[in-house]
């Protein structure tokens, strides 16, 4: 008997652009494929490969790594992606049309979910562009508004038509007695009135984050989720490890978990 494939062949189903830079697309969802909130998947489109004799279809599946971005029990799955100018995978990606097929890895893969941590009153979200698509399948699932009292996103980008998914969120409500939503959009180089305009790192080094929400980022109340720009990460990480907040580990778990994005 033949092992199984490694991947399944799926369809399509929208896109959905949200500034020059920016898109998401869904897809339908293998029943068994399986991840927990905040991991990623392998994605593959097919492209055309001439001229490699080792390769006589003439294609090639070109894979790239995206966090879902829906929940885990959700019947199809979302991704939230950068375009590329003339990138390989969403150069393709947008050509494609919906119904024709795209490829899912059935493994998944990542550590930035909420198992990671003890118990805590906050969790603090921050991210910049597309690394808030963990955090949107986080918010999806029931347990997280039950283990926390306060959930925090901020999403840091460039300009204001890059908060994508901004009405969601900030639409995005638990049962009663849930966990309360604090939606912290962050814009770098246009300014927006009602959004905070410093990098996240200096926003936590000089307070305005925690003065904001009123709201202190702390080894005993806070558990953080970091994801995107890996400068960010290496900044907000260095920033928060001076207050004693570790990166989880297995069999070891800390205050902070992160995924850098490129």
């Amino acid at each position: 008997m033949s092992a199984a494939p490694k991947f399944t062949a799926e369809k399509l189903l929208s896109i959905r652009p949200w500034a020059p830079n920016l898109f998401s697309f869904t897809m339908t969802r293998d029943p068994a494929f399986r991840f927990v909130a905040g991991q990623f998947a392998r994605i593959g489109v097919k492209r055309p490969d001439p001229g490699n004799p080792k390769n006589p279809s003439g294609e090639k599946i070109v894979w790239r790594a995206y966090s879902v971005a829906s929940a885990s029990d959700a019947p199809i799955l979302e991704f939230f992606s950068v375009v590329i100018p003339g990138g390989e995978f969403t150069s393709e990606l947008a050509r494609l049309r919906v119904g024709e097929t795209i490829y899912l890895e059935r493994l998944n893969y990542g550590f930035l979910t909420l198992d990671r941590f003890g118990p805590a009153r906050d969790l603090w979200m921050l991210c910049t562009g597309t690394g808030l698509a963990p955090f949107l399948a986080i918010l999806g699932e029931t347990s997280t508004w039950t283990h926390y009292r306060n959930l925090i996103v901020v999403h840091s980008v460039r300009y204001p038509n890059e908060l994508a998914y901004a009405e969601f969120i900030r639409t995005k409500r638990g049962r009663a007695g849930a966990a309360q939503l604090h939606y912290v959009p962050v814009v770098t180089r246009r300014g927006l009135p009602g959004t905070l305009g410093e990098r996240v790192p200096a926003l936590i080094e000089n307070g305005a984050l925690e003065t904001r929400l009123g709201l202190r980022i702390d080894a005993t109340a806070a558990r953080v989720l970091i994801c995107g720009n890996p400068d960010m990460i290496t900044a907000t990480r260095r920033l928060l490890g001076a207050r004693e907040m570790a990166t989880s580990k297995r069999g070891k778990p800390g205050q902070l978990a992160v995924e850098n994005y490129w």
